[in-house]
């Protein structure tokens, strides 16, 4: 039984994938800035409150073992693009993972974010070029690849778990479906969006956990993977239908707010790693040929 320390795990994801991994029979350590963040949702998990940030943090003591895997899924103000903590962040970021690769952990997953690309149109895949045009971007892109260089000599299998976008009816999200939540509870008859004609990858929270638990379960397909659909969708379709599925009494104000410079009018992961490696994990061998990981510009 692998055992796996999930950091920021009584987040919005982490939650989701804590309960994905323990429906596995994986042992989860839950690792939360709160102490018991989630522990009356997700049973036989062991939850620990830590400061990731701290310098002065030895998890592996902390906790009492080496786990298997490390999943780091820890990030501030991922929904503010802007925000100076992205930058602030960075090197704490690094120095947790890098102190974990050093104690001996022996695979290391982070969540990344389609928005280290930059503006892109049409399918993402691991080695489409990155351009990131905004902090949140550019703070993500610089960790991926200062791991990828740091890791590539250590007996250490890295992924990068490359996510795109990411809605459900949890009405604590951040993202655009969780506003819409909390408008239409609130009685707002009329929600400000932008034209909706951007095409995007949407994925599910629950569907992005199975992904990323079928991706650190295995360590044989490394490097940049994307998590995602592979199936565009436009904005205004997903939100229209985000709106007939949870039955809301509310209507999208098209137009009152600009579509961002830096979003493509359409843009996608490519699928096809993600699939087989679900294959697998499923019984299949389809990811037995995966690739190993290489670093990307």
């Amino acid at each position: 039984m692998k055992t796996i320390v999930v950091t920021g795990a009584g987040g919005y994801i982490g939650s989701q994938v804590v309960r994905e991994l323990a429906g596995r029979g994986v042992q989860v350590i839950a690792v939360d800035r709160s102490a018991g963040a989630g522990a009356d949702e997700t049973p036989g998990v062991r939850w620990v409150a830590a400061d990731l940030f701290d310098p002065a943090l030895d998890l592996c003591e902390l906790i009492g073992c080496v786990p298997d895997v490390c999943l780091h899924l820890a990030w501030r103000n991922g929904f503010a693009h802007n925000d100076e903590s992205h930058m602030d962040d960075l090197s704490a970021h690094y120095r947790f993972l890098m102190n974990m690769a050093r104690a001996g952990v022996g695979q290391i997953a982070v969540m990344g974010t389609m928005h280290e690309v930059g503006y892109w149109e049409g399918a993402i895949t691991a080695d489409t070029p990155c351009n990131p045009q905004s902090l949140y971007g550019i703070a993500k892109n610089a960790l991926r690849q200062g791991l990828a260089l740091s890791l590539a000599p250590m007996p250490v299998a890295f992924q990068w778990l490359r996510a795109f976008y990411i809605y459900g009816n949890d009405e604590k999200a951040q993202s655009i479906f969780g506003k819409l939540l909390r408008a239409a509870r609130a009685g707002d008859e009329r929600f400000p969006f932008t034209t909706g004609k951007n095409l995007y990858d949407f994925i599910t929270v629950e569907e992005l956990a199975r992904q990323i638990a079928a991706v650190v379960l295995q360590d044989k397909v490394t490097g940049v993977i994307n998590c995602c659909t592979g199936a565009p969708e436009s904005l205004a379709d997903r939100v229209e239908g985000f709106i007939r599925e949870n039955g809301l009494s509310i209507a999208l104000d098209y137009g009152a707010f600009p579509d961002r410079p830096y979003d493509s009018p359409g843009v996608w992961g490519d699928a096809t790693e993600i699939r087989a490696i679900i294959m697998a994990s499923e019984g299949s061998s389809g990811a037995e040929g995966g690739r190993k990981s290489a670093e990307v510009s």
